[in-house]
């Protein structure tokens, strides 16, 4: 026969489990805030069923309220944590308010009058609406992709709910489950909400591996310095345009800019001030480019812009805003101010180019050689030359 103080017992171990994984994981991870809040609910949670089974050997309404308390504040903080996940304020007003009224309830009828039902109504709102009140947020996140993980959390918190909806509505009928069976049908309950706890905790687990996977894939398309996108993620982009290009023939346009003088700088100024150039530059092409548009650092001071469904006029205009930025940036230089100067080149995609990124990249390229040729702090757009016509025949003369 299932005995509730031993599945209490288990419930603190395993939550204890629980807290130190949760513990380690924010130690390892400190901007993951969540894990932070799920560690406390976790220890909470522990320490309140702990206090419960003090009645067991006290013959005080105390460790119950004081374990009814731990129960619903760990409820409330594995909902804050779920706030926290998803980079919303977290509601302590809210949640202390649920909280405290719920506490009340378990005080006034329990200590004031009893009355077992709305005892237990009281404690069960603690224990679901903090879950209820962060569900929408697993159903329905910001980024708009529900992770694995947020949907198991979300059947869980569901049947989490059906339980304590039907261990309400079965004390308000008069149904005491304590008393069935000797006991036994609210054994199977503690049973089922300790199995179902551990399992919401193991969909938060997998939420934070999601969330970490994601931001490992992002960092390795990123570039350390300036946080735009590297070459490997420039080079998947360009995949992707062209073979959209040559499904559909919209073209795309590509700039390839280049720092004059970035040698100069990092042997005149130190590598630190060549690198605050290059972050510098990043910020003031960011204020020209379009929704849409991709800057990428491709290695040391050269970056590429991809400009989705933009004709190569299009791909000038970008260039020389671009271009405009940094002169005005570079004419209002005062004292030890470095001035940033570029050269661009701009080339459009088209059918020669097909799948194969490189040839656009070359393309642009030569545009950019172009403009250094023109004397630095320029554009120059890609125009490949016309083949040569034939020369015409001449005709012969005949001579009598």
């Amino acid at each position: 026969m299932l005995n509730v103080p031993t599945l209490w017992t288990v419930f603190v171990v395993n939550f204890l489990a629980l807290g130190l994984i949760w513990a380690y994981v924010a130690r390892s991870y400190p901007k993951f805030a969540a894990a932070r809040f799920w560690m406390a609910s976790a220890f909470v949670g522990a320490a309140g069923a702990t206090t419960a089974l003090a009645r067991l050997f006290v013959a005080s309404p105390l460790p119950l309220l004081l374990g009814a308390a731990g129960v619903i504040a760990a409820s409330c903080l594995a909902a804050m944590g779920i706030q926290r996940f998803y980079d919303r304020p977290v509601s302590w007003r809210a949640m202390g308010g649920v909280g405290a009224l719920s506490l009340t309830g378990v005080v006034v009828f329990m200590v004031g009058f009893e009355h077992m039902q709305l005892r237990m109504l009281s404690y069960t709102l603690g224990q679901a609406l903090p879950l209820v009140l962060a569900l929408h947020l697993l159903l329905s996140p910001p980024e708009g992709r529900v992770s694995p993980g947020a949907r198991l959390s979300a059947i869980v918190i569901f049947a989490i709910i059906a339980i304590f909806l039907v261990r309400a509505g079965g004390n308000l009928l008069g149904y005491d489950f304590s008393a069935r069976a000797g006991g036994q049908a609210h054994a199977v309950m503690v049973l089922v909400l300790l199995f179902l706890s551990m399992t919401l905790n193991f969909g938060f687990l997998l939420m934070a591996m999601d969330r970490l996977r994601g931001e490992v894939a992002d960092l390795a398309l990123l570039d350390d310095l300036t946080g735009v996108a590297n070459r490997r993620h420039l080079l998947q982009r360009l995949s992707e345009e062209c073979a959209r290009s040559e499904r559909s023939g919209e073209p795309f346009s590509l700039l390839v800019i280049d720092l004059d003088g970035f040698k100069t700088i990092n042997d005149t100024h130190g590598h630190a001030a060549g690198d605050a150039c290059l972050r510098h530059f990043t910020l003031m092409a960011q204020t020209r480019l379009r929704p849409g548009d991709m800057l990428a650092r491709t290695g040391g001071d050269e970056f590429c812009v991809v400009l989705p469904s933009s004709s190569l006029r299009e791909g000038a205009m970008i260039a020389r805003r671009v271009l405009e930025v940094c002169r005005q940036d570079a004419a209002s230089c005062t004292g030890t101010d470095i001035p940033i100067a570029i050269s661009i080149g701009v080339a459009e995609w088209d059918r020669s180019v097909g799948q194969f990124p490189d040839r656009l990249i070359a393309y642009a390229d030569h545009a950019l050689y172009a403009a250094k040729k023109n004397g630095k702090n320029d554009f120059a757009v890609y125009d490949p030359a016309p083949p040569l016509a034939p020369e015409p025949v001449e005709s012969k003369r005949t001579f009598a």
